[in-house]
């Protein structure tokens, strides 16, 4: 991590989506919920903006946020434990210009005064629903050889059913983007429900430091919320919008079954190498033993963190640190959160485990690949 990019300035808004995986938040916001064994949400993009050169990065928290500060502390396995920039969690009422914001403009205005003081050229904006090894310096490098006011990563894909279940509603989900043949964006649309593939914005952009002072001055001047449909899509034909197309490995959260669905991909390894292959993912650091498999276990095509003890028979699951699977209890295609206990003769298939959950001896739970059984934190069944 000696790469740096000192031009480069991240904002990121971890409670973005909290709507759409309400099991999930209760106690924690989108950016700190468990993925892939040992991970947070937030590790992904955090971790591709260091791994770039971005060493001053903000994350401004609206609600639940006590969960990702302990995850992230100082910053200190990101190596953003520093005296200048790194890493900055900006809660509500940190000053009295920061308040509970709705969308993105109203979030940057709480912090204009922040952003002013700063000293580097671009900024870039990114929510944490989104898993993906990113490289932000081709991103970068596109939007300053394109001389764009804008650019917006995008992927090509479908758009999930989960999410055109939201169309109509005036909730700012998804956007999906039209270009010309030079990439340049000539219409966006808020949460379509079109078949097919189209240009699915990630919501990752990079725009000059001083143009996007400007956008936030007006648009909160005009009681403007939501950056994309009233700062960008209006302007379209006198601002230079330019999208840049990720061809990489992508994880889109976009409700319990998405998350179900995105964590048990990882069991192909071509999907765990196309995510963890192009740089490294940082998280917080847990000294645990190795895994302990014990006279009589059985394991098949899992994917095993750190602390577990497997005495049972477990076959296609994800299991996070210190998990515990009692002698003779069998586990099915489960994603199964740290220090989740799985006691004797226990069955269970189909389940999402949050944090310390403990199933007792004997206990029979069955969810369904459609809909899988969520047990939320510090539960016992």
């Amino acid at each position: 991590m000696v790469n740096t990019n000192a031009d480069v300035l991240g904002v990121l808004f971890p409670n973005s989506y909290d709507s759409l995986v309400p099991e999930l938040v209760n106690e924690r916001l989108m950016a700190s919920i468990p993925f892939g064994g040992r991970y947070r949400i937030v590790d992904f993009v955090l971790s591709s903006m260091v791994n770039c050169g971005i060493d001053n990065i903000s994350l401004i928290v609206r609600r639940n946020y006590l969960s990702l500060m302990d995850h992230l502390g100082s910053g200190r396995e990101w190596d953003l434990a520093r005296k200048n920039g790194g890493l900055n969690i900006i809660p509500p009422f940190a000053e009295k210009t920061v308040k509970i914001y709705n969308g993105r403009v109203e979030a940057l205005a709480s912090i204009l005064d922040f952003l002013r003081t700063q000293k580097e050229t671009y900024v870039v904006l990114a929510d944490t629903n989104i898993v993906a090894n990113f490289d932000f310096n081709a991103l970068i490098d596109q939007h300053v050889r394109t001389g764009a006011d804008v650019t917006i990563a995008y992927t090509e894909g479908e758009i999930p059913d989960s999410a055109k279940a939201v169309h109509g509603q005036d909730v700012d989900l998804y956007y999906t983007i039209d270009m010309d043949e030079d990439q340049r964006v000539n219409y966006m649309y808020m949460n379509p429900t079109q078949d097919g593939k189209v240009n699915f914005s990630m919501n990752y952009y990079v725009v000059k430091r001083e143009l996007l002072i400007d956008m936030v001055n007006v648009g909160s001047v005009r009681g403007m919320s939501l950056f994309e449909r009233d700062i960008l899509s209006p302007h379209l034909d006198r601002m230079k919008v330019y999208g840049y197309k990720y061809d990489g490995y992508v994880a889109r959260i976009s409700d319990l079954k998405s998350y179900f669905d995105e964590n048990m991909k990882l069991l192909d390894d071509r999907n765990l190498d196309a995510l963890f292959s192009p740089s490294p993912i940082y998280t917080k650091i847990r000294d645990d033993n190795p895994t302990r498999y014990i006279a009589g276990a059985v394991a098949e095509n899992v994917l095993v963190a750190d602390g577990c003890v497997i005495e049972g028979d477990i076959e296609n699951s994800i299991l996070f640190r210190g998990v515990k699977i009692g002698k003779g209890a069998k586990v099915r295609n489960c994603v199964l959160m740290q220090d989740t206990v799985i006691e004797e003769g226990a069955n269970v298939e189909y389940v999402i485990t949050d944090k310390k959950v403990t199933i007792t001896s004997g206990k029979e739970l069955k969810g369904t690949d459609s809909f899988p059984v969520y047990i939320a934190k510090h539960k016992v069944v």
